[in-house]
């Protein structure tokens, strides 16, 4: 039997939209709260009780859990107070990594009767990370006809932290040639470039060292520190020039080890060493590092790892064409992971009832969740039994759905009942998940005893000795 919705052959089966899910009960509202990372494991955090304005104790006798939506056990319901604790101590930075908020999404699950309570804990970033730069030492090579104002880029430093806790300002060491300005990038991150002040004279100093400083916005603000080693260089009048400077790119989640997903071109009018250009990412994370590979002198990038749409839907690189004189270039790749439909649905019981009574009317059987990891047609699902028992799936808030009974089952008709959920994703292909429930069907007195006759006829002689056996009768029950 279907829950509702369109009708393919020998299945009925119900289309879950997850975007046009609301609200989980009528009067509810998403309640969102809130606990700093690293906080100790057992920590009050909310009365859900009160919350939900009910007594501990009904939310004991109602078989109230809480329900993660990477059923992980982060969170623990204690029945006796009502109160909701942490299971484990939070870390902001493994659990959303660059995400702001971190937002952990999870449902109430009362079982008698069904009601499922959306809420959400957003975990709130401490200053427990230090800016740090990808290498410990940078070296410039800048010609000694640069003139003052000029800019050069200097590679970022990283915070694994968010908001006014993540990196907000660069200085540099005192001296008289250089001064560092913070510019804002589109996307809110913060980077370093050098100014030059005064004009440089190679015979004069050839080489100069400084210590950049990375500071966040912490309080009290942690810092992170890399030398500067700045070449005076001999002329060299132009500098590599990409074609474009903003490279976009979609690949396919499922693109083979090896797999070219673009080739970066830069050009220098320049003649001899000075014309020679080498490739190389200008600032790499150790995801992007261990993800991408640069050719350095064909600027191809190729994959080195799989790609994970549902881990990491997107991709920035930053690209330095340097040319043998020391000028570079720089440009930017945005790279778009194209999802497909790599993850079949998946189907969590919440509860059983087996056996059930025959002769009773509409009863729960099962409780169950069903979800996809996929995004678009590729995570929407419908949701089916078979056409011929007397079951029905309804479907409930939060992708829940109940399995129930169609009306009052017999047990001297049939006694057990083997019920096959099948959850099916719109993707292309189409994958899917199948679960088996054995239902027991238990007896109740419904039935009277009866004769195999309603009159029997028996002849005995006379005069014969007493427990003489003379006849029988028969019933069935």
């Amino acid at each position: 039997m279907e829950a509702g919705g369109e009708r393919l052959p020998e299945q009925r089966q119900v289309l879950i939209f997850f975007l046009l899910m609301g609200v989980a009960l009528a009067g509810w509202e998403s309640r969102r709260y809130s606990v700093m990372e690293e906080t100790e494991s057992g920590s009050f955090v909310v009365n859900l009780a009160k919350d939900l304005g009910l007594r501990a104790e009904e939310l004991a006798a109602r078989g109230a859990r809480v329900v993660s939506e990477d059923n992980e056990p982060r969170l623990q319901l204690d029945l006796r107070t009502g109160d909701l604790i942490l299971n484990e101590k939070l870390d902001r930075e493994e659990m959303c990594g660059p995400t702001d908020p971190c937002v952990m999404h999870f449902q109430v699950l009362l079982i008698k009767p069904l009601g499922v309570f959306r809420a959400e804990l957003l975990v709130r970033d401490i200053n427990d990370h230090s800016p740090e730069f990808p290498e410990r030492e940078m070296t410039l090579k800048i010609p000694e006809t640069s003139a003052p104002g000029t800019v050069f880029p200097l590679k970022k430093a990283q915070d694994l932290d968010v908001g006014n806790n993540n990196i907000q300002n660069y200085n540099i060491s005192p001296n008289s040639h250089f001064h560092v300005s913070t510019r804002n990038r589109g996307d809110g991150r913060k980077y370093p470039e050098l100014v030059l002040d005064k004009e440089l004279d190679r015979e004069e100093q050839a080489e100069l060292r400084l210590t950049l400083t990375a500071l966040d916005g912490g309080s009290p603000p942690r810092s992170g520190t890399a030398q500067v080693r700045i070449l005076v260089m001999d002329v060299n009048d132009n500098a590599p020039e990409f074609e474009q400077t903003l490279y976009q790119v979609q690949v396919p989640e499922n693109s083979p080890v090896g797999a070219l997903v673009l080739k970066v071109s830069a050009r220098d009018l320049d003649t001899g060493t000075n014309g020679e250009i080498s490739y190389s990412l200008f600032y790499s994370s150790q995801e992007i590092s261990t993800t991408f590979e640069l050719n350095s002198l064909s600027g191809e990038v190729r994959l080195t790892k799989k790609l994970d749409f549902e881990t990491i839907s997107s991709y920035e690189l930053d690209i330095d064409a340097s040319d043998g004189g020391g000028l570079s270039g720089k440009c930017s790749v945005s790279i778009e992971v194209v999802d497909v439909n790599d993850n079949s649905p998946e189907l969590t019981i919440s509860s059983l009832t087996s056996p059930i009574p025959e002769n009773s009317p509409e009863i729960e059987v099962a409780l169950f969740r069903i979800r996809d990891r996929d995004s678009g047609d590729n995570g929407r699902m419908t949701c089916s039994i078979q056409d011929d028992l007397p079951f029905l799936l309804k479907p409930s808030a939060e992708n829940f759905y109940t399995l129930v009974t169609n009306g009052a089952l017999d047990r001297e008709s049939q006694a057990e009942y083997n019920v096959t959920i099948t959850v099916t994703d719109l993707g292309t292909p189409r994958l899917k998940t199948q679960h088996n429930i054995t239902v027991l069907v238990s007896d109740v007195n419904d039935n009277a005893p009866a004769f195999t006759q309603t009159s029997y006829t028996l002849f005995v002689r006379e005069n014969n000795s007493p427990a003489l056996h003379i006849g029988s009768v028969s019933a069935t029950d």
